[in-house]
């Protein structure tokens, strides 16, 4: 699934919200062709729970594993147009979902 930018963005003033989503294999949410800067990104994934599990209590032996919540978060370097996608904690590769930015227009 390739990131999908919604048809409508809103705008206020030189601003921008854009949504949209972005699949398990997208590292970078790109929109450099909608906005000249990003002010503030947000991820919200399809699913939280990894398969990982981490050890829930004093046991030891795996016998009180308890499912692992990894959300995925994202990052905007200064001045940046694009998104990364970062997988949280044990993850090893991002499950996909939807995401809003506020960035200056171009």
């Amino acid at each position: 699934m390739a990131v999908t930018i919604d048809p409508r963005p809103t705008y206020f003033g030189d601003r921008m919200v854009v949504t949209g989503t972005y699949g398990a294999s997208d590292s970078t949410i790109d929109l450099s062709s909608l906005l000249a800067s990003i002010d503030f990104a947000a991820l919200t994934p399809f699913d939280i729970v990894s398969d990982n599990r981490v050890e829930d209590g004093s046991a030891g032996d795996g016998s009180d594993l308890a499912p692992f919540i990894s959300p995925e978060f994202a990052t905007v370097a200064a001045g940046a147009t694009s998104i990364a996608v970062n997988a949280a904690g044990f993850a090893t590769s991002n499950q996909g979902g939807t995401f809003i930015a506020i960035g200056r227009r171009s």
